[in-house]
């Protein structure tokens, strides 16, 4: 049987057929397999280094014997705490596997073919990917000393805009928008544009801020803005990276939208149970806020001392500048045991992102990084 057909790739949409997968940080087990190194040190996915809350190890175990069950489709008791937590009406909540997929269905529901999507240069590497698979036209607007340029952002929304992407704080540059310079964008923004705004970070964010201008919670906007949504995620703060539950918060008309195409069963059930736990430990979020606030001036100080620029952030992690071989850096890094993230894909090719780790995973990259650069000048004599 003979046939013309060439390959899958040609009838894929248009918009997947040019896209490059998301990169996730390398794993610890693949670093071991080819290096044959024991001792590994991963700060490359903002993770907390924490480890369990112990609320919810002992919750998660009580689910195993209900995993043949489908999970609460309508995620009921989660969406009634987080509810009562923000001040908000249930109805306005809508759950998804990590925040990344509550910002995947905006896009969905909002952006057909030739729409415009705009966010900003440096941001989360996810908007440009969702807006192309959807058909959509990504509008990058660049940024202002590595953070976003709200009235070159503003200037730039068209006709054709539907969604504006504003992550704050920013992945992977740590730059964060003050309440008042975000209040006056939002009110700019013609009302039938959808505006996400990301806190995947807003714990530690909320943590780090000072200041009359600090860090806002957008979610005390969204009377005063129906097209604001604001996502949140249990990925970082809350350690629950492993079981990829996120949330936004919007009008009830924008959270209805999305709840038709959100994929049933979309939260399973251990992740429910451990979201609900979690949010009933305030003493390990608390934990977890002054472990990353002693790490940061640790990882701080230490570029400080190998005079190294890097970008103030509030997050939990922070890009320092390596200079032109940052990926002979990361390279080098890695046969000594450390993994930090590679940010050339984010239009930063000079810098290296690092995650917050315990003091001794801290030491141990700051070890590493000084014989690492130690090294590359000796070998450039």
């Amino acid at each position: 049987m003979s046939s013309r057909f060439q390959s899958f790739d040609s009838i894929a949409v248009s918009g997947v057929q040019g896209l490059s997968p998301y990169q996730p940080g390398k794993p610890e087990s693949e670093l071991k397999r080819e290096f044959g190194l024991e001792k590994i040190t991963k700060l490359a996915s903002n993770e907390n280094p924490l480890g369990n809350s112990a609320k919810v190890v002992q919750a998660v175990s009580q689910t195993l014997s209900r995993v043949t069950r489908y999970p609460d489709g309508a995620g009921f008791e989660l969406k009634s705490s987080l509810a009562k937590r923000h001040g908000v009406d249930i109805n306005t909540i809508t759950l998804g596997s990590g925040s990344s997929e509550v910002i995947e269905l905006v896009a969905r529901v909002f952006v057909a073919p030739g729409d415009e999507v705009v966010f900003s240069q440096h941001a989360f590497a996810m908007y440009p990917i969702i807006t192309q698979a959807v058909g959509g036209q990504a509008v990058e607007v660049p940024a202002c000393e590595w953070g976003h340029d709200l009235k070159a952002i503003s200037a730039a929304i068209t006709e054709k805009t539907r969604i504006v992407f504003i992550a704050n704080p920013n992945n992977p540059t740590g730059t964060w928008l003050g309440r008042d310079a975000l209040q006056r964008f939002l009110a700019e923004v013609p009302e039938q544009v959808v505006v996400v705004i990301d806190e995947a970070y807003f714990e530690y964010a909320a943590e780090a801020s000072t200041g009359a201008d600090g860090y806002p919670d957008a979610t005390q906007w969204l009377e005063a803005f129906p097209n604001l949504v604001v996502t949140r995620t249990f990925s970082k703060a809350f350690g629950l990276a492993g079981l990829r539950v996120g949330y936004s918060l919007s009008s009830p008309v924008i959270a209805d939208l999305m709840n038709r195409i959100r994929p049933p069963f979309n939260v399973n059930t251990p992740a429910q149970v451990a979201a609900l736990a979690t949010l009933d430990d305030p003493d390990y979020l608390q934990q977890s806020l002054d472990i990353n606030t002693a790490g940061m001036l640790q990882l701080t100080q230490g570029f400080k001392d190998l005079g190294l620029k890097y970008i103030p952030s509030i997050t939990n992690f922070v890009s320092v500048e390596v200079g032109d071989n940052a990926r002979v850096v990361y390279d080098a890094l890695l046969r000594r045991g450390v993994i930090v993230r590679p940010v050339a894909n984010y239009g930063m090719p000079r810098h290296l992102r690092v995650s917050i780790g315990t003091e001794q995973e801290n030491r141990h990259f700051l070890t590493a990084l000084t014989a690492v650069l130690s090294h590359l000048i000796e070998s450039n004599r």
